[in-house]
C-alpha cells in the first residue's frame, strides 16, 4: 500500500512494447517512449519561450512525465485501433482514466491524492503545455516510425504511424511546429534518403493533405 504501489507500479511500464504484433527492428517500451517525450518537450518549450511565450515547466514535466500512465491498466492498444472512431476513442479514455483513479484511491494516501489526481490526469488540451505534450507525444511516433522504414520496414503500419503523426503536428499552431517542420524533418528525410521505401515521398503528401 502507499506510494510505494506507484513506484513499484512503474516497472510495469518497462515491459510494455509499443505497436504490439507487428514486426519492428527495434522495440520501444512505453517507459522508454515516456522519456523521450519529455526530451523533445523540453526543447520544444525552449523554442516557444524563445518566440516570447509563457510556459509553466511544472505543469509540463508533470504532463509529459505521466502521459501514459493510465497503459499499465490496459496495455498500448494499436493507434489504427484506438483512432478508429471518436467514440472508441473516448470509450478507451474513460476506462483508462477510470482505473487510474481508482488505482489512487485504492493505494495513495489521503494527503497525497490530490497531487496525483493532477499529475496522472489526460495531460493534452489547449493550453500550451498540453499542445507541447501532443507535439512531442506524436514526434516520438514518427521517429518510431521513421526508424523501421529507414530500415525498409514494409509493414503497412508504420507508414499510417508516419503519416498520421506529421499532419497531426502541422494542424497544431505553435512556434514549435514550424521549426520542427523547417529545421528537423528535412534533416530525417534526407536521412532516409537511403532507404528502399521512399520516405520523402510519404512525407511530402502528408504535408500536402
Amino acid at each position: 500500500m502507499g506510494i510505494h504501489t506507484y513506484f513499484q507500479s512503474l516497472n510495469d511500464l518497462e515491459r510494455i512494447i509499443r505497436c504490439p504484433g507487428r514486426f519492428k527492428y527495434e522495440e520501444h517500451s512505453v517507459s522508454a517512449h515516456s522519456w523521450k517525450v519529455v526530451q523533445y518537450a523540453k526543447t520544444l518549450a525552449d523554442i516557444e519561450e524563445s518566440n516570447g511565450v509563457t510556459v509553466d515547466w511544472k505543469k509540463l514535466y508533470e504532463v509529459t512525465s505521466s502521459h501514459d500512465y493510465g497503459e499499465i491498466f490496459i496495455g498500448d492498444i494499436k493507434t489504427p485501433v484506438k483512432h478508429y472512431s471518436l467514440e472508441l476513442r473516448a470509450m478507451l479514455q474513460k476506462v483508462e482514466e477510470g482505473m487510474v483513479s481508482h488505482f489512487i484511491d485504492e493505494h495513495i494516501p489521503e494527503e497525497f491524492k490530490p497531487i496525483f489526481r493532477r499529475q496522472l490526469r489526460e495531460g493534452k488540451d489547449d493550453s500550451v503545455e498540453g499542445l507541447i505534450l501532443e507535439v512531442a507525444d506524436k514526434m516520438d511516433q514518427v521517429y518510431e516510425a521513421f526508424t523501421e522504414l529507414q530500415r525498409g520496414n514494409t509493414e503497412k503500419e508504420f507508414i499510417v504511424m508516419y503519416r498520421s503523426a506529421l499532419i497531426k503536428i502541422k494542424g497544431i499552431n505553435l512556434h514549435c511546429v514550424n521549426y520542427f517542420l523547417q529545421n528537423i524533418l528535412p534533416d530525417m528525410v534526407s536521412e532516409g534518403s537511403r532507404s528502399s521505401i521512399d520516405i520523402a515521398k510519404i512525407t511530402n503528401e502528408a504535408l500536402a493533405s
